[in-house]
C-alpha cells in the first residue's frame, strides 16, 4: 500500500490521468492526498472531481482557494473571473452532487503516513498554531461549509482583515483568518501578520515579511508540512516541509510525492501542457 501526496491539480484531468498511470496507482490499494486547488484554469475540472469522488475514501481532498471560488460562485455570491473555466461543473448534471461532495472536503489533515507525522493544508500555517491548533480551527470552517450556513458565510468570507491570529477573535472575523492562512498564506511577519499581495517566490518577500515556513520558531515545525498553492515557489523538500505546487496549469508539472518514511520520499512529476497564458495567480 502507498500514500502519495499530490499537488495542485486545478482541472487538468489529463495529466492527473498521466500521473496515476506512472503511478500504477490502484484505489484498492493505494491512497492519494490531493492538497488543494482541484478545480480551475485548467480544461476540464468536472473530470476531476467525478474521478475523485468516484475513488471515495481512496482519494483524499483538500480545499484550495479554487474550490471555494467555485462554491462561492454557485450559490451566487461571487462572479465569475474572466480566466475561470468552470461551466463544465456549473453546467454539469451532476452539479449538486459535484457541489455537495466538494463542500465535505476538508481543510487540513494531521496524518501519520509511514510513520511519519504529516500536517497536510492547502497553503500554509500561521507561526502560532501548531498541528492539533491547525486541525482544531479547519474544523470550525469545515462545520460551517458542511452546514445551511455557507451560503451566508461565503458572502461574507473575503478580505484581508484581520491580517494577524488572536485567540480573541470570534464569528466572521475570526473565519476569515482561519480560510486565509489555510488557502491563501504565502508570507507572513515574524509575529504572524499575513501578507497577500506577493505572489513572488520565497526570495520575492516583501520587506519584513518571510515565507511562513521561514519563520523562526513556529509551532509547526516539529512535523513535516505538506502544502501546494505556491506555484513560483515550486517543489521543495526539508525535513519540515514539502512544497508541492510545481504549476501543472501554467505549463509546468503536475507532482506527486511517494511518501516512504523517515523523509525518504520519492518525486515523481509528469509534464502538463499549458492551459493559461503563462502567469500566476491565486
Amino acid at each position: 500500500m502507498a500514500h502519495y501526496l499530490i499537488g495542485d491539480v486545478q482541472g487538468c484531468d489529463g495529466a492527473l490521468q498521466r500521473l496515476l498511470d506512472t503511478l500504477a496507482y490502484s484505489p484498492s490499494r493505494d491512497t492519494l492526498w490531493l492538497l488543494g486547488d482541484l478545480v480551475n484554469r485548467g480544461p476540464d475540472s468536472a473530470a476531476v472531481l467525478r474521478r475523485l469522488r468516484g475513488y471515495g475514501d481512496a482519494a483524499r481532498c483538500l480545499l484550495g482557494n479554487h474550490d471555494l471560488h467555485l462554491l462561492a460562485i454557485a450559490h451566487g455570491v461571487r462572479p465569475p473571473h474572466r480566466s475561470d473555466t468552470l461551466d463544465g461543473i456549473l453546467r454539469a448534471p451532476d452539479r449538486a452532487a459535484l457541489l455537495d461532495w466538494l463542500r465535505q472536503q476538508r481543510l487540513a489533515m494531521f496524518e501519520n503516513l509511514q510513520g511519519e507525522d504529516v500536517l497536510l493544508v492547502h497553503a500554509g500555517v500561521l507561526p502560532s498554531w501548531d498541528a492539533p491548533k491547525t486541525i482544531a480551527l479547519a474544523g470550525e470552517l469545515e462545520a460551517v461549509l458542511r452546514s445551511a450556513e455557507l451560503p451566508d458565510f461565503l458572502r461574507r468570507m473575503y478580505g484581508n482583515e484581520p491580517a494577524r491570529w488572536d485567540e480573541t477573535l470570534q464569528g466572521d472575523a475570526r473565519l476569515r483568518v482561519i480560510v486565509n492562512a489555510l488557502t491563501r498564506l504565502r508570507f507572513c511577519t515574524a509575529d504572524g501578520e499575513m501578507e497577500f499581495a506577493s505572489k513572488e517566490g520565497a526570495a520575492g518577500a516583501p520587506p519584513g515579511y518571510l515565507p511562513w515556513f521561514d519563520v523562526p520558531g513556529r509551532r509547526s515545525a516539529n512535523v513535516t508540512v505538506a502544502f501546494g498553492h505556491w506555484s513560483t515557489l515550486g517543489w521543495l523538500q526539508r525535513p519540515d516541509v514539502l512544497a508541492l505546487d510545481t504549476g501543472c496549469v501554467w505549463g509546468g508539472c503536475l507532482s506527486a510525492v511517494r511518501l516512504a518514511g523517515a523523509g525518504a520520499h520519492e518525486l515523481i512529476q509528469v509534464k502538463c501542457e499549458a492551459a493559461q497564458t503563462p502567469g500566476r495567480g491565486d
